[in-house]
């Protein structure tokens, strides 16, 4: 600072701060060399606390209210300062003015959605967002824990980390509390005073106070909103023919209601008709007696399995042979009845002819002829 700077300095002495800004929770009171005289007038207004530093130490706390800064009122100080010897020359020391208001209208929003577990709708993700209200309880633990040496703190440096302790929370408690998610908007105010109450405690660590959270709204994916609506949609309609009903009789009423449609001869009859016969099978289609309906088809038999004979061949087994193949062979006469023949399923070789499925085939062939 320049020289008129430490004229200013030494010809004021009122420590005072005005914010016109929304969101300064923190300001550093800026003097040359930080020397404040004796005498000085310290006015802290309602919603500020004044808090004096003094060799990297916190070593008083003013309330709203004027003060002169002598050794009087100033017990920490004086101490410190070495003014119970009555030194009446300046002081150095920092002054940061705390603003206790209460910050309104800060957000809160899961990054990502929540998998819960739902009664009715089995895992669903959830997405919630809402607002929250904070202000400085304790200005000394606030300085210490969050503000450091800033002179110029707002509520943009500290929102993220309240933020992630609100969500946090929230998604431990919404979990717990097993409330169905059609049930969720009737709950969120009950859902605000618990997560409030909650974390009260981590606040306080930090010199604040939550002073109010609000649930705004809890959504459902896109995809699962359409089809929650087409769900509910269903619900709305009710009856299914009674609602195909209701649009035939609208298309009708659209059709009579055209002039050109009407006009147009046989092709507006034709869609007349046409409608017509479609309105009355939507409304009496399914009252059909059973008699005019036609008897369902029935499925056919199975295939039966062929059957197929071993043929003894000059002491040789051949085949095994169908029955359209033993039919050829009797008629080329390469099967006789006493040729030996045997199948699945029976006991012993047999003469073929004396086999019930055989004997029919021989009953084709003709006798022998009669010696000349």
């Amino acid at each position: 600072m320049g020289l008129f700077d430490k004229i200013k300095g030494e010809l004021i002495d009122i420590i005072e701060w005005l914010d016109s800004s929304n969101d300064t929770m923190v300001y550093r009171f800026e003097r040359y060399g930080n020397e404040i005289k004796t005498g000085a007038k310290l006015t802290v207004r309602e919603s500020q606390a004044a808090v004096f530093i003094n060799e990297g130490q916190i070593a008083d706390v003013f309330q709203p209210g004027m003060y002169t800064l002598e050794t009087e009122n100033m017990p920490i100080l004086s101490t410190l300062k070495g003014w119970k010897h009555g030194f009446n020359s300046p002081f150095k020391a920092e002054v940061y003015f705390v603003n206790t208001k209460r910050f309104t209208d800060l957000k809160w929003g899961t990054k990502n959605p929540i998998m819960l577990r739902d009664p009715e709708f089995g895992p669903v993700r959830l997405r919630a967002f809402g607002s929250y209200a904070v202000r400085v309880s304790d200005p000394a633990t606030f300085l210490k824990e969050i503000v450091g040496t800033d002179d110029d703190f707002n509520t943009e440096e500290i929102s993220n980390q309240l933020r992630n302790i609100v969500v946090a929370r929230f998604t431990d408690a919404l979990g717990e509390s097993k409330i169905p998610m059609l049930d969720l908007a009737s709950n969120y105010d009950e859902l605000g005073e618990f997560i409030t109450k909650k974390i009260s405690g981590e606040f306080g660590e930090y010199g604040l106070k939550l002073s109010k959270l609000l649930v705004e709204n809890i959504s459902l994916p896109e995809a699962v909103e359409q089809a929650l609506d087409k769900r509910a949609s269903m619900g709305v309609l009710g009856n299914l023919n009674q609602y195909t009903q209701f649009q035939a009789a609208n298309a009708m009423e659209t059709a009579a209601g055209n002039p050109g449609g009407m006009a147009a001869g046989g092709m507006g009859m034709g869609m007349g008709f046409a409608m017509a016969n479609q309105m009355g099978n939507a409304m009496g289609g399914a009252q059909q007696p059973p008699a005019q309906q036609a008897p369902p088809q029935q499925a056919p038999p199975p295939v039966p399995p062929s059957v197929s004979f071993f043929i003894a061949v000059n002491g040789a087994q051949t085949g095994p042979f169908d029955m359209a193949a033993l039919s050829q062979k009797v008629g080329s006469g390469e099967l006789k009845r006493e040729a030996l023949v045997w199948k699945n399923g029976m006991a012993a070789w047999t003469a073929a002819g004396e086999v019930p499925e055989l004997s029919g085939l021989f009953g084709q062939v003709p006798p022998p002829l009669p010696p000349g």
